[in-house]
């Protein structure tokens, strides 16, 4: 920016916001020299947010929606690109704002598709994102948080420490960087690789609500990214206070890390049931907003051998969730190093999925992608506490030897 067009105060204002990112507990989030940028970045700002920069600069209302459109629809990433804008004001929103992506400190592609981006955001911390492959879809897991409070003992992303919440330009950046890669901006809406969204990603939702609420409204406008809030899924641990208010706002589809069909268990391994138990989980989602056949809650389930998985275990769950319009997605434990579990065998596991389905549930199991990259469910954790290379040959050692004694071929 030059000392000649200074960006108007809501800009300062806005790019402070950005970097003023409180942790838990109030502790500011770690910034660097590298943040002193003052250009406000665009990515992360719904119209509004824009109208109101932009009007401070005296341009008309209109330039805010072909804003929006050139960034969050066509993916541009230089403002030379926008073409029916005059070059004066080319330079002008040049010298005042930025259109920044997170740099890629790692990309990694799985040799069944998925592919892993390690992000580094201006502060220089890092989350992942990881982009999933199938016939008839491309489902991208997405970030919320840097590190984890909940702790929850079956998951890699809960042994590194709670650092920031990301920004609602750091949300969508995981969205829009995907998209970048694939080559989804010029193509129509059918041809697209990435069709859905899941938060399942590092961090609990739930605890970066408001950032986490704008991110998907963006995600979902129509003349923006466009994608569809069916095409959407949150997932939660259990922040049940946040739960109707999230369905009320964006209407996507919820599911819920439960893991557990009793309190005594789901203490243990889900910590935050100790402050909301399954009593009222239960109740926040019976009355989540627009619950129906159509959009059912679905229930995430990792199978712990010999911990909870047995035949009693299936039977209580569907105690648990009858009269509630469900899918239960098993998940086979993944394993890193130091994980105390062990996976449920695949017969365990059927003999699970069949109580299920008899009662008239579906209950899919979910295959494991990206464990050559530890992308699959359980496994991200950002490279400020990356493990070393013997650590992952351990890992890649026992997974070996489990799938021999099973008769698993990946």
């Amino acid at each position: 920016m030059t000392a000649s067009n200074p960006a108007p105060a809501q800009f300062q204002a806005q790019a402070a916001a950005q970097l003023d990112d409180f942790m838990p507990g109030g502790a500011l989030a770690p910034t660097s020299a590298a943040d002193a940028e003052s250009r406000p970045n665009l990515v992360g700002m719904d119209r509004d947010d824009m109208n109101a920069f932009l009007s401070e600069m005296g341009e008309p209302a209109f330039r805010a929606k072909q804003l929006f459109q050139w960034i969050y629809n066509r993916g541009v990433t230089d403002f030379e690109g926008m073409t029916n804008m005059a070059k004066p004001l080319r330079a002008k929103l040049a010298d005042s704002f930025r259109m920044h992506r997170p740099s890629v400190s790692a990309h990694q592609v799985s040799s069944d598709g998925t592919q892993k981006w390690l992000l580094r955001y201006d502060d220089g911390n890092e989350a992942e994102t990881v982009y999933i492959p199938d016939d008839d879809r491309g489902t991208l897991c997405v970030s919320s948080q840097v590190g984890c409070t909940l702790t929850c003992k079956f998951c890699h992303t809960g042994t590194q420490r709670m650092v920031r919440n990301l920004t609602p330009a750091d949300i969508v950046a995981q969205v829009m960087l995907a998209r970048d890669t694939l080559g989804d901006w010029s193509v129509t809406s059918d041809k697209r690789r990435l069709t859905n969204i899941v938060f399942m990603g590092m961090g609990e939702p739930l605890y970066n609500t408001d950032n986490v609420i704008k991110a998907m409204k963006l995600i979902m406008d129509g003349e923006g990214i466009s994608l569809s809030k069916r095409r959407i899924t949150l997932s939660t641990s259990g922040v049940v206070p946040e739960i109707e208010r999230v369905g009320r706002e964006t209407d996507v589809l919820l599911a819920i890390s439960l893991h557990a069909v009793n309190d005594e268990l789901r203490n243990e391994i889900v910590p935050i049931n100790r402050k909301y138990p399954l009593k009222e989980l239960f109740a926040a989602v019976r009355n989540y907003p627009g619950l129906s056949n159509a959009k059912r809650v679905t229930w995430e389930y990792v199978m712990l051998k010999d911990v909870n998985d047995s035949v009693a275990d299936a039977k209580q769950l569907l105690r648990l969730i009858k009269g509630i319009p469900s899918k239960i997605n098993l998940i086979p434990f993944n394993p890193w190093p130091g994980s105390p579990y062990d996976c449920s065998s695949d017969a365990q596991i059927k003999k699970f999925a069949d109580v299920i389905w008899n009662a008239g549930y579906s209950a899919p199991i979910r295959t494991p992608r990206g464990r050559d990259i530890l992308a699959a469910c359980g496994q991200l954790k950002s490279e400020s506490q990356r493990i070393g290379k013997r650590e992952r040959m351990q890992m890649e050692a026992i997974q070996a030897e489990k799938e021999a004694a099973v008769g698993i071929s990946l």
